[in-house]
């Protein structure tokens, strides 16, 4: 009987957790966007998926924008020059940036879920260079 147990709570889990997906993001010096990007700069997931950030240069790490994330999402920072792995369970829009290159606009959108960014969801307290670069992401990602 234990046996039957298990394989049943194994046959529930595991199409759930097959569901979740792990998605790749680039920490650049320069792309075809400009100088300082993330790559892909907008990237759409569902609630439960992972985000693997890659430093491909010395120097960058992956933060939460504090006022650009959705209810119930918890603020998150990296080690400069660090991988890391970020589980995003909050639907909603996210705003990302590299703390040490924030102000040059090295940030990008993480949308969670199915409702699109938009204009609305950028602060005004956004330094100007984060704040073009967000506008064209929104421009490029029209949908």
């Amino acid at each position: 009987m234990k046996i039957l147990l298990r394989l049943i709570v194994l046959l529930v889990l595991f199409p759930l957790a097959a569901q979740a997906e792990t998605h790749t993001v680039e920490m650049l010096n320069r792309n075809d966007t400009g100088p300082m990007p993330y790559a892909p700069d907008y990237l759409v997931i569902q609630p439960g998926d992972t985000v693997r950030f890659v430093p491909t240069a010395p120097g960058h790490n992956v933060a939460s924008i504090e006022g650009m994330m959705p209810e119930g999402g918890e603020a998150f920072v990296s080690n400069i020059g660090k991988e890391v792995d970020v589980t995003f369970d909050a639907e909603g829009i996210w705003g990302i940036k590299c703390s040490p290159h924030y102000t040059m606009g090295m940030v990008m959108l993480i949308q969670v879920g199915d409702t699109a960014a938009t204009q609305a969801d950028l602060p005004e307290s956004l330094p100007p260079a984060a704040q073009t670069r967000f506008l064209e992401i929104l421009e490029r990602h029209k949908g």
